[in-house]
């Protein structure tokens, strides 16, 4: 058994050499890279929390794990930046545990690199792993776009060019790279959550690399919309920062998302 970690900075770029391995990701602790986590068959996982946020989604990932009787646990947003796997090794303290990862002497405090020796005495999951509900949904509007609220902004398409996009995915660029590959198409905006600012405010660290690409991004406070939940983004989200593309677009911190919306649509 390969008892050393494998170190993923997005739920998403999981492969086949993540089975039976523990995974330090960098994605948020939320339900969405829960499931990849599973599907991907680790063995256990050590996650962001995100700050936790509005009805603590930045770690309810681990409670659905929980059930399937995965190990897994988060670090502190505050401690290890959020998209960067290898921050959170090195860097990280584990702030939530679930049942099966707290039994294996996982506890908050404890050292990222420490907390992975504990779980790498966990027994892979080998049962069938329950599906998501609708992750990719679009939201009725009377403007010349479409307006679409996708669970991560990795669930674009092509068809989305110039089209505005309220994602659950945190605001940080992976490992402090701009050119990472999550958003490939030029929308012509898109929301994130700011998974709490975190360390070194990387949670917002996306906005400035969209203005060379002409898009208006903002992020809303983890406070006031799920992360991992675009729905919520667009329902109750409420922009806590704004690039320079979106406030030549009248888009304001404090503003809700669906005003930010309704002005972009020019309907207000």
């Amino acid at each position: 058994m390969d008892t050393s970690p494998l170190v993923v900075n997005s739920a998403t770029r999981l492969g086949p050499d993540a089975a039976g391995r523990v995974v330090v990701c960098g994605s948020h602790g939320g339900v969405y890279p829960a499931s990849m986590l599973a599907r991907a068959r680790v063995r256990a996982a050590i996650s962001n929390d995100a700050g936790v946020g509005k009805d603590g989604a930045g770690i309810g990932g681990l409670y659905w794990l929980e059930k399937l009787g995965i190990a897994a646990c988060t670090a502190g947003h505050d401690g290890a930046r959020i998209g960067d796997a290898a921050d959170g090794l090195e860097h990280g303290k584990v702030s939530h545990a679930n049942k099966q990862a707290a039994a294996l002497g996982v506890k908050a405090g404890m050292p990222c690199r420490e907390a992975v020796a504990h779980l790498n005495r966990a027994h892979p999951f080998e049962g069938d792993i329950p599906q998501l509900g609708e992750t990719r949904v679009k939201v009725p509007a009377s403007g010349h776009r479409e307006v679409w609220a996708l669970d991560s902004i990795t669930l674009s398409r092509p068809e989305d060019a110039r089209a505005i996009v309220l994602s659950g995915t945190h605001g940080a660029v992976l490992g402090g790279k701009a050119d990472d590959g999550m958003l490939k198409v030029d929308v012509f905006a898109a929301f994130f959550n700011d998974a709490g600012g975190g360390k070194d405010g990387v949670g917002y660290s996306r906005l400035p690399t969209l203005d060379p690409r002409g898009i208006a991004a903002a992020t809303v406070s983890s406070n006031t919309a799920r992360i991992g939940d675009g729905r919520s983004t667009y329902e109750s989200g409420v922009l806590s920062r704004v690039n320079e593309v979106g406030k030549r677009l009248g888009m304001e911190e404090g503003m809700t998302a669906r005003e930010a919306v309704a002005r972009l649509l020019g309907l207000a």
